[in-house]
């Protein structure tokens, strides 16, 4: 099955960098550049990880997270951006987010990261299902 994530991301050779590279492991990537699309593609989807910039125009990621997380606990967020000050990171973690990683940044930890978040994710979702089957 293929896994499906959601990418905000405004900075557009870094935004098709990384889409192109989860591409190539598979993921079906639905990009979005600002966030009010941001909101407006996690409302009419489901989704397997959010990549969530937090510098973007329209709504900051921190906002989106807490918007998201008002809807939907299970989905894993993953922060990717330059505020790598100690209290953002923490406001990242405080907000929702699952994970806060820094620009700049590995791809292949990025990857990584992504999977087991995904993993993770995946195996909790089996375990609640398992608890209603007879």
């Amino acid at each position: 099955m293929q896994r499906r994530i959601l990418l905000v991301e405004d900075e557009e050779n870094l935004h098709e960098a990384i889409k192109m590279n989860l591409e190539l492991e598979n993921y079906l990537v639905t990009s979005v550049f600002n966030g009010k699309e941001a909101m407006k593609k996690f409302n009419q989807g489901r989704y397997d990880l959010v990549i969530l910039d937090v510098m973007l125009p329209g709504v900051n990621g921190f906002d989106i997270c807490q918007a998201i997380r008002l809807e939907n606990k299970q989905v894993p967020i993953l922060f990717l951006t330059a505020k790598n000050a100690s209290h953002d990171r923490i406001n990242g973690l405080k907000v929702g987010g699952d994970d806060y990683l820094t620009k700049p940044f590995n791809l292949e930890e990025l990857i990584l990261r992504s999977a087991n978040l995904i993993k993770r994710s995946v195996m909790a979702t089996d375990k609640s299902i398992d608890q209603y089957r007879i």
